[in-house]
């Protein structure tokens, strides 16, 4: 009788302590999902430096801005929509025919691509940036990991095809930003017009990136990571680890140029190393950075970074 009161009591504290623990961490989850994935006023959008008291960032900021402003006479500006929803861009015209479309990183309009428009023109590529849902002055209230902005991205595609008479397509992807066009090119249903694929820190997989964030920031991982992917599946039926860029990249067929720092703590080297080791593209490179942070190697870099990009769209793989 004893054994079993005993075992009773037990059970109860465990409860007690799980529903405790559940008590405290979910509205934890919640408010890190909201603070980190969703844009709190998609009413009021607007187009600013995601983080001004980063001085890299503002002077990245700073200088695409002056890229931009120098080229007014080569801008219009363009939509897209999908699902009711409106999505913003800017196209600059070079005279080329070929086009490159910048995926920024979370939380990143369409002025924060500008920083990485310079080597595409000097390259020979028309630029097209653009905000990507819930950012920017494109509508929408979550971001998706890519599963949402992948089906997007292919509206541009086909915007850039049929409106702009262009059918060589490269995707410059940054961060998260990588997280769509790895899923777009990894797909049966990738255009054929995308001929390669640039990304600068690709992660190994959200989940992954996301604790590293919340190490960094002295959040607590445990229980809080997992709640904040089911979250992101309940708010917008994204099945992270379903997508997860280290699932998908043997199907990625296409030549790519991956782009990565030695120093990068979200997408560290020795995880990035499996992503190109298991990429199925017969034609991939990949151009390491000594120096630089995550998603800023074109700062601490700028040579290297816009020499590597150069060099790649010179290849003889694209001369038809």
């Amino acid at each position: 009788m004893w054994p079993f009161i005993v075992i009773g009591v037990v059970v109860v504290l465990l409860l007690g302590g799980v529903i405790s623990m559940l008590a405290y961490t979910t509205p934890i989850a919640e408010k890190v999902y909201r603070e980190y994935l969703v844009n709190p006023h998609p009413e009021n959008r607007t187009r600013e430096c995601s983080c001004v008291t980063n001085e890299e960032q503002v002077a990245m900021w700073n200088a695409g801005c002056e890229w931009a402003e120098a080229r007014t006479d080569k801008m219009r500006e363009v939509e897209v929509h999908r699902d009711g929803l409106r999505f913003l861009g800017e196209y600059y015209d070079f005279g080329h025919d070929r086009c490159v479309i910048i995926l920024p990183g979370r939380c990143e309009c369409l002025k924060y691509s500008y920083f990485y428009s310079k080597p595409y023109e000097d390259a020979g590529f028309n630029v097209l940036v653009i905000d990507q849902r819930s950012y920017g002055l494109s509508d929408g209230e979550f971001n998706t990991i890519g599963k949402e902005e992948c089906e997007d991205l292919k509206v541009w595609i086909k915007f850039v095809e049929e409106e702009l008479g262009i059918h060589k397509i490269w995707l410059h992807s940054i961060c998260v930003g990588s997280s769509t066009a790895v899923l777009l090119t990894s797909s049966a249903e990738c255009p054929e017009s995308i001929k390669a694929l640039v990304t600068d820190g690709c992660f190994i997989s959200f989940r992954e990136s996301f604790r590293t964030h919340m190490e960094d920031l002295n959040r607590p991982t445990f229980p809080v990571l997992g709640m904040v992917m089911r979250n992101i599946k309940k708010y917008t039926g994204t099945d992270v680890d379903a997508i997860a860029p280290i699932k998908l990249i043997d199907k990625v067929k296409i030549p790519v140029l991956f782009l990565y720092g030695e120093k990068d703590i979200f997408s560290k080297p020795e995880k990035s190393k499996l992503l190109i080791e298991k990429c199925g593209s017969t034609e991939k490179e990949v151009e390491w950075f000594k120096e630089g942070a995550h998603s800023h190697l074109r700062y601490t870099n700028p040579e290297q970074y816009d020499a590597a990009i150069l060099r790649f769209s010179k290849k003889s793989v694209f001369a038809e």
